[in-house]
């Protein structure tokens, strides 16, 4: 069983953090296509039958657009920073028709900050009305699933959010404005042969959040 992914991958997006320009992308693109986005791409496919067999309500789309894997170009639309490329390699497994926001997993490939995760990243108002009203409602539940939340830079309120009680048992996790979970990786793990399958696994960890956070905004799992 060979690897998906080869310590090049890493070279090249250190070297794209330091050459983040067209022109030095463009001349290096054979690289981005070798490294990154072909076996990327593959991993995608190969994917698919692990994760069916944790949901069928999550796809894996191994196409060159549109699919599971993220763009490298950046939006510089209505950043200040102007640089023009991710310097990492990411995917997206998400509810059928749904975009990155809905509680599926995702994949981050980048020197020294590999990881796995799972939940919801600044979702819009409602959608995390709706989780806040199932931690209420179905508070043993969450109780359950709870543990998992580990996201460290996810952002909170500093007060309970309007309509729900000060005094509740989970007020800190009703503050929270992004919930989820997270698996860290080594880029050694992400070499191996193996990391198909712990990632796999990985996601199987995770997978209690995300029928909760699903459920919650009426969604399968």
């Amino acid at each position: 069983m060979s690897s998906y992914f080869e310590a090049d991958l890493f070279r090249f997006l250190t070297r794209l953090k330091r050459n983040n320009k067209r022109e030095w992308f463009l001349a290096h693109k054979d690289e981005y296509e070798k490294y990154a986005r072909g076996p990327a791409i593959r991993f995608i496919g190969d994917f698919s039958a692990h994760l069916s067999e944790i949901t069928p309500y999550l796809m894996a789309y191994p196409r060159s657009s549109r699919g599971s894997l993220f763009r490298i170009y950046r939006d510089t639309r209505f950043s200040a920073d102007k640089r023009p490329y991710k310097t990492n390699v990411a995917m997206r497994f998400s509810h059928r028709g749904k975009d990155v926001h809905s509680p599926g997993f995702y994949l981050h490939l980048e020197p020294g900050g590999c990881f796995a995760a799972c939940g919801l990243w600044h979702p819009e108002p409602p959608t995390l009305l709706k989780v806040r009203t199932a931690i209420v409602d179905r508070v043993e539940q969450w109780r359950k699933v709870r543990h998992l939340v580990n996201w460290d830079d996810a952002s909170k309120l500093s007060r309970p959010p309007r309509g729900f009680p000060a005094d509740h048992e989970f007020v800190e996790d009703l503050k929270l404005r992004d919930i989820g979970s997270a698996v860290s990786f080594t880029d050694k793990q992400v070499c191996s042969p193996k990391f198909m399958t712990t990632f796999a696994r990985s996601c199987r960890k995770m997978s209690p959040l995300a029928v909760f956070l699903s459920e919650a905004v009426g969604l399968k799992f």
